[in-house]
């Protein structure tokens, strides 16, 4: 039971299960927001048009059952600013590795080495004398 719980330490203390509950957290604070954003002032705006608010858009089955459509409305165009929300940083985050990236690949892609003049070998670029024929290079 110990090396179980030592395990279950080091897998919670690992860097990615922190930034997931990081993000779990702030993504249901974010979409509070974006809840709120659309309940409170984009259904209000949009039901000046329409005529209505959104979320009263009911559909009566008879007796007590009944669709509400304006609510599904409201989680779909909830779900549609999150998602492009979501999809705006995603795309931050990989133009800001694809920025870093850049210099890392230039500077592997510097040459190591360079050929001996006098015996054809492969040597290393910062060498001044040459390790198979000793010619001062």
């Amino acid at each position: 039971m110990k090396g179980f719980m030592e395990e279950f330490k080091k897998f919670i203390a690992r860097g990615n299960v922190m930034d997931m509950a990081v993000g779990v957290i702030i993504g249901g604070a974010f979409s509070a927001i974006v809840t709120s954003l659309v309940e409170d002032i984009i259904s209000p705006l949009l039901g000046i048009f329409g005529g209505m608010n959104f979320d009263k858009i009911v559909i009566s089955l008879g007796g007590e059952a009944s669709l509400g459509i304006g609510k599904f409305i409201t989680a779909i165009i909830n779900f549609l600013i999150i998602a492009f929300v979501l999809f705006s940083i995603i795309k931050a985050v990989n133009k800001m590795q694809e920025i870093v990236k850049k210099p890392e690949e230039e500077a592997e892609a510097a040459p190591t080495t360079k050929m001996c003049p006098y015996c054809k070998s492969e040597i290393s670029i910062e060498a001044t004398r040459c390790p198979h024929c000793t010619s001062q290079l």
